[in-house]
């Protein structure tokens, strides 16, 4: 007795799952439960086990912006299975603050104001990944109320390809040290180059202590990524990771590989649970869900795999058409006949395979069917008469062909086939290369990270910190590279293009990890009363880069740095520089007109910071009395065209970039044209809606 506790005191208890996908399905009336069961019987099995905390691999979350319903099931989930009075055996002695990226910096179960019993680490998959300006995770709200223990949330420095340092968190139980190193999901390529990056992924190791030597630690790793090899740019080698490993848990694959696999060659094993919940129906994932026991005394290690018996049943299968004598090509009833006999034989071994039939489910059947040579038939109809008897009568038949590759070859493996969410994808850089396009003002990969974050993270702000982010980029370099004495609209033509180039090139060292672009000095608050107001963005960018709220009864599209309102009327509203005479505008000039209003009012700017308050005192008033009485033959909220006479010694209209014969004070003047027009444009709005009649006597005056 004495020596099983012993043991049991020396020994490290953990249990192992991945992607969990709370929240999956959770619209559809018969599953939407059914991640939340599953992960309910991990806790449970967690609790009945005694171990000493749970190790998730990420993808604990199916959204990267789960619903409230998910989330707050998540919390009671975690609230019943991991606030209690147990104690906690073991302890973590490493630089907690270098663990876990929060607020806190130390590990749930040491805050005194928690009782946490069962302690729970995670990483984040590709589902649940960190997103938006402040690079935060459904799982930062999990870590926040103190229920997990988020680790592995990596910070990418350094140039080129990118720098990433790994931290582990030491643990020590009794006589058995174990170092857990985390690493969230980063997208596969870059990683993929990392790897193959001299110096690029940094591995800390424990220092040598008193009784405890360097190889005396049990080194593990959690990573979510690509095992699969069908593109080898596009996964991870095993032998990319360290030989001092000695255990693996590998998530995102969800074909439940749970027993230990040894690496030929590397010395370490690697255990890939697969999901708790099916979220692709094919054949990988009917294999049997598990979850994985891991203990571990000095540097040895027992793994238990442990069924879950909460998930529901799910049954797969192939049909070849022409491989079965009872259908008839011509007769589509025959092939009617024959898959329903293979889906009631489905149905049948799946109820046997039950083991409570108090709680009988509805099963998963899914059958794939090869119709080289014969008709299709309607998967919705023939899913009708089996409503109420499976649980996706919509989705039971799917077809194919067998192509002359998959003839040539073989059989193609199912694991190849895990993932079919990410096929049938186009991303911006084929797009472009597709239709011959030249992409003038804006990086290719820059809108193609802008697009996969808005569409798998549901990043209603990444179009927009995307544009915001690189015309930032190209003001300050034209800014700081520019004589701004002798800066004409051609020189801006120029200046853009190589700055385009030039963050190209940067950014052809790096994949297409997408990056965190930042806001500027635009807050939130501002840009969500943009994008929520209905009517058009009430936000313009003065030259100092600051922002003002202005509130206008029409629509405003200055403040926007896309171009909205230039593809209303492409060849009006070029902007005061512009002038009439120029509406035949091809693409390229609409495009750094409209996104690029703010880089010519910085470069100019600094030519005629001495002129610049004099000249507004004067001339506010006029010129919004101007733009008003002009207004009505242009677009709301564009920039006029040239007035004649402003007041400031000038008869004729003026364009900018081009030469004058007047003098000095009027060049300096009209090249700041854009900075009054900021000045011009509050004025003229305050003046519209406060001062009509102000029109109608400068109307009276020019007359």
């Amino acid at each position: 007795m004495a020596e099983a506790e012993s043991e049991l005191s020396n020994t490290v208890r953990i249990l192992v799952a991945t992607d969990c996908h709370l929240g999956y399905m959770e619209k559809d009336e018969i599953r939407r439960h059914d991640s939340f069961k599953a992960f309910e019987e991990i806790c449970s099995i967690a609790e009945q086990k005694r171990v000493d905390f749970l190790l998730l691999a990420g993808d604990l979350f199916h959204e990267n912006k789960p619903s409230r319903s998910t989330l707050v099931k998540a919390i009671e989930i975690l609230r019943r299975h991991c606030l209690n009075d147990n104690p906690v055996p073991f302890q973590v002695v490493s630089d907690q603050t270098l663990n876990f990226q929060n607020s806190f910096g130390h590990v749930n179960y040491e805050d005194p104001h928690f009782n946490v019993g069962l302690p729970v680490f995670t990483i984040h998959g590709n589902h649940d990944d960190p997103a938006g300006v402040d690079n935060l995770s459904a799982v930062d709200i999990l870590s926040a109320c103190n229920l997990v223990n988020y680790f592995g949330k990596t910070v990418l420095g350094g140039s080129g390809v990118g720098q990433i340092t790994l931290h582990p968190i030491l643990i020590k139980k009794g006589s058995t040290a174990v170092a857990l190193y985390g690493l969230g999901n980063i997208r596969d390529e870059r990683l993929n180059r990392m790897f193959q990056t001299p110096h690029a992924v940094q591995w800390i190791r424990p220092e040598s202590q008193e009784g405890c030597q360097v190889s005396d630690w049990f080194n593990i790793l959690v990573l979510h990524q690509n095992r699969v090899k069908t593109n080898p740019k596009n996964a991870i080698n095993e032998h990319f990771l360290p030989r001092f490993l000695d255990f693996i848990v590998w998530g995102h694959e969800h074909e439940c590989l749970v027993d230990p696999q040894e690496v030929p060659g590397m010395g370490f094993h690697i255990s890939q649970p697969g999901s708790s919940v099916a979220t692709s129906l094919i054949d990988g994932e009917s294999k049997p869900k598990h979850v994985l026991l891991l203990e571990i005394k000095g540097n040895q290690y027992r793994p238990t795999k442990i069924p879950l018996m909460s998930v529901r049943p799910f049954e797969y299968t192939e049909v070849i058409l022409k491989d079965e004598a009872d259908i008839d090509p011509n007769d589509q009833n025959s092939i009617l006949e024959h898959l329903d006999k293979v889906v009631v034989k489905l149905i049948e071994k799946s109820r046997k395979k039950a083991v409570n039939r108090d709680e009988l489910k509805l099963p998963l059947i899914r059958i794939k069917v090869d119709y080289s040579g014969f008709m299709t038939i309607n998967p919705q109809r023939f899913g009708q008469k089996y409503v109420g008897k499976v649980a996706n009568p919509q989705d039971i038949l799917i077809f194919s062909k067998a192509t002359r590759k998959a003839k040539g070859e073989g059989k193609i493996d199912d694991s190849e086939r895990l993932r079919p969410e990410e096929l049938n994808q186009q991303n911006i850089e084929a797009l472009v290369a597709e239709n011959n396009l030249k992409m003038e003002i804006l990086p290719v990969n820059d809108l193609d990270i802008a697009l996969h974050n808005f569409v798998n993270k549901d990043d209603k702000n990444a179009f927009y910190v995307c544009v915001q982010s690189n015309i930032n980029e190209t003001r300050n370099k034209i800014a700081k590279d520019s004589n701004t004495m002798k800066f004409d609209e051609e020189d801006l033509i120029v200046k853009v293009g190589e700055c385009l180039e030039e963050r190209v090139k940067q950014r052809s060292t790096q994949s297409k990890e997408p990056t965190q672009f930042t806001y500027a000095d635009q807050s939130m608050e501002d840009f969500q009363g943009r994008s929520t107001s209905g009517i058009g963005p009430a936000v313009s960018f003065s030259d100092d880069d600051d922002t003002m709220q202005i509130s206008t009864s029409k629509p405003s599209t200055r403040g926007r740095k896309g171009s909205s309102g230039a593809s209303q009327n492409p060849t009006r509203g070029r902007g005061r520089g512009r002038g009439r005479g120029r509406g035949s505008s091809t693409m390229k000039q609409t495009t750094l007109d409209g996104a690029f209003r703010s880089s010519q009012r910085s470069a100019s700017v600094a030519a005629a910071t001495a002129l610049q308050s004099a000249a507004d005192d004067g001339d506010n008033l006029d010129s919004a009395s101007s733009d008003s009485l002009e207004n009505e033959s242009n677009l709301p909220g564009r920039k006029r065209a040239a007035p004649r006479g402003r007041g400031r010694g000038s008869t004729q209209s003026s364009k900018r970039g081009r030469k004058s014969d007047n003098s000095t004070i009027h060049r300096m003047l009209m090249n700041n044209d854009d900075d009054d027009d900021d000045d011009d444009d509050d004025a003229r709005k305050r003046l519209n809606k406060s001062q009509p009649r102000v029109t109608k006597n400068y109307g009276a005056l020019r007359r």
